[in-house]
């Protein structure tokens, strides 16, 4: 519960049209990590702040955890389901 007080102390409150006056404004805070709650009413209704960017990890990488996890019983049916094969797997591991 603390930590749900503590994200929501860190958000600023601002009403629909506040938002809708000043919509530059916020989304340049938003942009540079400013987090909102955006009330109707008075009461909290949405969520505004910046977009998460994708962080991509390199392939080497995903295998060496993937590896180090225990297999999954199911793979080989799923894998089936999608109508790929181990052999397609093995080439994305050589490239």
């Amino acid at each position: 519960m603390l930590g749900a007080l503590n994200y929501t102390l860190l958000m600023k409150t601002i009403a629909q049209h506040e938002l809708r006056n000043h919509s530059g404004e916020i989304l340049r805070q938003a942009e540079e990590g400013q987090q909102f709650a955006i009330t109707v009413d008075g009461r909290p209704v949405a969520m505004l702040g910046p977009y998460q960017k994708r962080q991509w990890v390199p392939k080497g990488e995903i295998l060496k955890i993937l590896r180090s996890q225990p297999a999954d019983p199911s793979f080989f049916e799923d894998l089936g389901t999608m109508g790929g094969t181990l052999e397609e797997l093995e080439n994305l591991q050589e490239g």
